[in-house]
């Protein structure tokens, strides 16, 4: 059996940044310390904080007056903000400068008068609070279909945008219907979906034909991990989305198999390296890295 393990892959740097940040905090101003949501959609990291004493809250209602609270790296909704300054509460937005471009955009496009045209999957953390900087003007838009039966207001402009972990060849259908029914849609000033997504994307759409099995280490709310089992599904390559090793089923496997192995952006690479572990001690696997591209960018850290 041969591993063959692709890059880049894991942690991205808004990631890497909204960590480090928790991190930071909570070494200067101790527990209780309060996170908007989960830090990033990863159950690793989540419990590893948690057994530090930082409480994650789906509600600013549960962070008492005064305390310390981070946005997770996602974003989250102008209503949000202003609550927690009528509570006192004292933040660190960890939200990707990624993230933080499409929420100043969507304010920009609905100030000039736009219907904003936002395709993503609704619910998720970061659509949720992108919708929120224009709710009356903005429409989130999840499949070809949606686009296809979408109505605008009559005499707006339309203009789109997408969620940065998306897949990009399922956007670009989405974008593809809106451009041939309103030819004079306004595009995102940059591309949306993030460069680490697009990267991640890269490495395993070019490397899963050489693959008879796909292992996609990350959470299932993790949506950029999503994307990536989905992707290999594409190319017709049986792939799993894994939480861990825990996860993984030896019926999967057979000893003459090549297994890719990527992980999702806020998956953390000692998991990666625990269902490597586990492959090779059950199946005496080699392992062959890949290097498809390189990430050197790097986030500075929020104020703390």
């Amino acid at each position: 059996m041969k591993i063959l393990l692709v890059s880049p892959r894991g942690f991205c740097a808004g990631v890497n940044r909204a960590i480090s940040a928790l991190h930071e905090a909570v070494e200067r101003w101790g527990t209780p310390f309060y996170v908007f949501h989960e830090i990033v959609h990863n159950t690793w990291v989540v419990e590893e904080f948690r057994r530090l004493g930082v409480l994650f809250v789906d509600s600013v209602e549960d962070v008492p007056n005064g305390a310390n609270l981070m946005f997770s790296a996602h974003g989250v909704s102008p209503k949000i903000r202003k609550r927690c300054e009528e509570k006192g509460i004292r933040v660190v937005d960890a939200t990707c400068p990624l993230v933080t471009r499409i929420h100043r955009q969507a304010v920009q496009l609905a100030e000039a008068g736009f219907q904003i045209l936002l395709i993503g999957h609704a619910g998720h953390d970061e659509i949720v609070g992108i919708v929120e900087e224009a709710p009356e003007a903005t429409i989130v838009l999840g499949s070809a279909e949606e686009a296809e039966r979408v109505s605008l207001l009559d005499g707006k402009p339309a203009a789109y945008l997408t969620q940065t972990t998306l897949a990009g060849d399922k956007a670009q259908k989405i974008i593809d219907v809106l451009t041939r029914r309103f030819p004079d849609i306004l595009p995102p000033k940059t591309n949306c979906i993030c460069f680490a997504t697009q990267n991640r994307q890269k490495a395993v759409s070019e490397t899963a034909g050489e693959a008879d099995l796909v292992l996609i280490v990350g959470s299932r709310n993790s949506s950029n991990s999503q994307r990536l089992r989905e992707l290999a599904e594409r190319k017709n390559v049986p792939a799993y989305l894994v939480d861990g090793p825990d996860d993984l089923q030896k019926e999967w496997f057979s000893p003459e198999q090549t297994v890719l192995v990527s992980a999702g952006a806020s998956a953390p690479e000692s998991v990666v390296e625990d269902v490597v572990s586990w492959i090779r001690t059950h199946f005496d696997a080699d392992v062959e890295l890949r290097e498809i591209c390189r990430e050197t960018l790097q986030f500075q850290l929020p104020e703390i």
